[in-house]
């Protein structure tokens, strides 16, 4: 990593309610996307700078825990708000080291706004339940109290968003958080954190340590920690699973994805050919709910899908964020723009159709950019490696089935198994799909059904590892633990010694 060619800005770490300069002696390239080139570094933190991190957590934890839940989420309330305030800024962050638009970034820190304002009722969901006279003069009652020290891994394609979706909720139900976000594009989880004390929240409660392997195996195996969220790839949240709990901790592990979107020969194909524009190419295919395979059952629709496209595709505005007409952006890094030219080629050379090509796009000014456009295969074969692997990338895949039934199957076959949709106008054949498909988030002409903040977000086989998806009712399941109490008072009634389960209904 070269940084003297250019004055690069230099990043820090955030914990204990300040920003602390980076001590570990190694660093890690930030690029602006647009332009292909290295603008930022961010510290690369070490085992220690992490441990003393988690150590301010764990002292703050017994302070916070004890807080009532109204003055916790007060917090919240004075965080969505600051949020507010500053969305442009926060958007700015977002698009000047992912890459997406700033429409893109600010559609996405609204998603994550909403599971703060979830956060916010957070006491209505603490609440445990209870049982009067459950034996003669005994009681029992459940609640719901924190774990401790949470810690959240998050990916580069929505940093505002997904950091937005762990420690809201896990700060509102009493713990304490240690965020490692993505060092492609730290700069907006750094800004949340400073919010975060700007509304109010103590010190230590929430620190923000940047860093690559070395950050995340001392989260992984320090004993304060007890709970783990990752959204991220397939291997590494696999490995982070098994560290994990093999250290006792809880883990969730959302990771990647291949999402089918079934075309039936009744849908509507104007309505699909636009759903198809936004799930595959929206954020540049960089997103675990971008729709990456088209299934048609019967080649009329996707006959049809393909014809309606081109112009859509011809038309498509690929662009820096700067420019406010730009409605797709580069990827991430160069690299990212490599591995997914590489995938282009390897389509190529299996026999795919490449129907467009995205490859050799240039922006003018922007030379040097990550910039893919957009790119689509036919008649691709569940055996190919377009179709099997997550690319991550605006590369659509158009997979043609002769039935329902085979349609059915390949979705359901597929290793990951996050999100799915059918469009067709046939309401016992969507009813069936969502029945049948094995699959975590299921749309009916619905290209990418995310849940909203109130629901969960969870995939299903190797696209999520854990018991627990994230934010909704589960998030506070995963970041709270239940204690139930049987309680029984001196009464004056002399009833005897218990000596088994049956006698007087006591245990």
């Amino acid at each position: 990593m070269k940084h003297e060619s250019i004055k690069l800005q230099s990043l820090h770490h955030y914990v204990g309610g300040r920003r602390i300069e980076g001590q570990g002696g190694r660093f890690g390239d930030v690029y602006n996307p647009a332009h292909g080139a290295v603008t930022k570094r961010v510290p690369l933190a070490s085992r220690e700078e992490v441990g003393q991190a988690v150590a301010l957590a764990a002292e703050a934890f017994p302070a916070w825990s004890a807080t009532p839940a109204g003055r916790r989420v007060q917090v919240m309330y004075n965080f969505r708000d600051l949020i507010r305030l500053h969305m442009d800024e926060l958007a700015e962050l977002v698009s000047s080291e992912h890459g997406k638009t700033l429409d893109d970034a600010k559609g996405s820190i609204t998603r994550g706004l909403e599971v703060v304002e979830f956060a916010c009722g957070t006491p209505q969901l603490l609440k445990g339940e209870y049982s009067a006279s459950v034996a003669a003069g005994v009681d029992s009652w459940s609640m719901r109290q924190p774990l401790g020290v949470c810690a959240g891994i998050t990916p580069f394609n929505f940093p505002a968003m997904v950091p937005m979706w762990m420690f809201p909720l896990a700060i509102a139900c009493g713990n304490t958080f240690v965020l490692k976000p993505s060092e492609r594009d730290p700069s907006c989880p750094l800004r949340l954190a400073e919010l975060m004390s700007e509304a109010g929240l103590p010190d230590n409660v929430l620190n923000v340590v940047n860093g690559d392997k070395e950050a995340v195996d001392t989260l992984l195996t320090d004993p304060r920690v007890q709970a783990i969220s990752f959204v991220g790839s397939t291997p590494v949240g696999e490995y982070i699973y098994h560290q994990g709990t093999a250290h006792n901790k809880r883990v969730q592990a959302l990771c990647g994805a291949k999402n089918h979107m079934v075309v039936m020969p009744d849908a509507d194909m104007d309505q699909a050919a636009d759903a198809v524009l936004g799930a595959a190419y929206g954020s540049a295919g960089e997103r675990c709910m971008a729709v990456s395979v088209v299934v048609s059952v019967g080649d009329g629709p996707a006959d049809r899908l393909i014809e309606m496209l081109e112009p859509r595709l011809e038309s498509l505005n690929v662009g820096p964020y700067t420019d406010e007409t730009a409605e797709m952006g580069p990827v991430v890094t160069p690299d990212a723009k490599a591995w997914i030219e590489g995938y282009i080629a390897k389509g190529v050379d299996e026999g795919a159709a490449l129907v467009r090509d995205g490859r050799g796009i240039r922006i003018e000014g922007h030379e040097d950019g990550c910039f893919v456009g957009a790119t689509v295969f036919d008649h691709v074969r569940t055996d190919m490696s377009i179709y099997r692997d997550e690319i991550f990338g605006p590369v659509l895949s158009i997979v043609r089935v002769d039935s329902y039934e085979e349609a059915v199957r390949i979705v359901s076959e597929h290793e990951f198994g996050n999100g799915t949709a059918i469009f067709t106008k046939d309401g016992d054949a969507a009813r069936d799909f969502c029945d049948r498909v094995q699959i975590g988030m299921v749309g009916v002409n619905v290209p990418i059904p995310v849940p909203l903040a109130y629901h969960s977000f969870g995939g299903w086989k190797r696209s999520l590892f854990g018991d627990h998806a994230i934010h909704g009712p589960e998030g506070v399941r995963f970041y709270t633990k239940l204690k139930t109490v049987t309680s029984r008072w001196p009464s004056g009634i002399k009833d005897g010694a218990v000596f088994n389960f049956r006698q007087g209904g006591e245990h």
